[in-house]
């Protein structure tokens, strides 16, 4: 059984400050029991289950309550922590562009990149019913595909946990292509592999590299957006509830991936501690089966343009 890798103190009087202070006290568990279970003991068996993914039963042991109780404990704490979303995952600001751009820079010296993005699995038990096939993935077991885009400092920016199906069509149906078409982020650039298409703001690397700019730039490409499998790395480690098959409904699982993402981000900003290597929790991406390189729009020149700059970095 993993061992429980949740915040410290700190993050646990954070995350109440703030579930008390930004979300509605319908999240709130009132029990027939004079109100026995506090708010802070609700958070407390939430993180629990994060941290272990035990079942309801052994949780309520631990507890001293009833599964049922477990049960709606779990759900209304991770829903109120997910209403937490806008607050804590966000894209960047325009103030912050020029920083997050320096950031990125300065890890392989590939500009104007304002994220990093991939996707990981999450994997789920069979949900049932006639759409259950649905969430079974190409190696055969059922996952929900969760997209996310970081920053260097490992904070998500984005998360869609809605589907289970190819990177590519997360992104073109994310709200986050929307705002980079619609030049929220001026010229700003994400990275993202080869599963993706290449378009006017995601660059992929080169399939098939024939000259020395080509191969710095794959280079430095995979070495700028390796912050995304750092961040999944250290997710699924301080939450090993995402590295267990998950035995919950669907709403609850995305709940759950969304909650513990802004747990994450609240985590950095308090400057935790990163928990240690665990080889039982495992990042499930998708098999580099095939790839993806037609363009959409002009956006080879993107990617012409970010190949002179490398070809000068060769001359210089």
């Amino acid at each position: 059984m993993h061992q429980g890798r949740v915040p410290t103190s700190r993050s646990y009087f954070s995350i109440h400050i703030f579930q008390s202070k930004s979300t509605s006290s319908q999240y709130i568990l009132h029990t027939s029991r004079n109100q026995a279970v506090s708010p802070m003991e609700q958070l407390l068996i939430c993180l629990r289950f994060y941290a272990t993914g035990s079942f309801y039963i052994t949780i309520g042991d631990f507890s001293n309550l009833h599964m049922s109780t477990i049960c709606r404990i779990i759900r209304r704490v991770t829903q109120a922590i997910a209403s937490l979303r806008p607050q804590f995952i966000k894209l960047p600001c325009n103030a912050d562009i020029l920083k997050i751009q320096e950031e990125f820079y300065d890890i392989a010296r590939f500009p104007r990149v304002i994220a990093a993005m991939d996707c990981t699995h999450v994997r789920i038990v069979s949900p049932g019913g006639n759409t259950a096939e649905n969430f079974r993935n190409r190696k055969g077991y059922f996952s929900i595909n969760v997209q996310a885009m970081c920053t260097v400092k490992l904070k998500f920016q984005n998360i869609v946990a809605r589907w289970s199906t190819h990177d590519s069509l997360i992104f073109l149906n994310s709200s986050a292509k929307y705002a980079f078409d619609s030049g929220t982020f001026g010229s700003g650039l994400i990275l993202g592999d080869s599963r993706y298409f290449l378009n006017n703001n995601l660059v992929t690397p080169f399939v098939n590299t024939r000259t020395p700019a080509e191969r710095l730039f794959n280079e430095s490409h995979i070495r700028t957006r390796n912050v995304i499998e750092r961040c999944f790395g250290v997710w699924k480690r301080r939450f090993p509830v995402l590295s267990i098959r998950m035995r919950c409904q669907i709403p609850l699982v995305q709940d759950t991936i969304v909650a513990t993402a802004v747990i994450h981000n609240i985590t950095i900003d308090m400057k935790e501690d990163k928990p240690p290597e665990d080889p039982e929790v495992k990042v499930y991406q998708e098999e580099q089966i095939e790839t993806l390189d037609p363009l959409i729009a002009d956006s080879g020149d993107v990617r012409n343009l970010l190949l002179e700059y490398f070809e000068s970095l060769i001359t210089m």
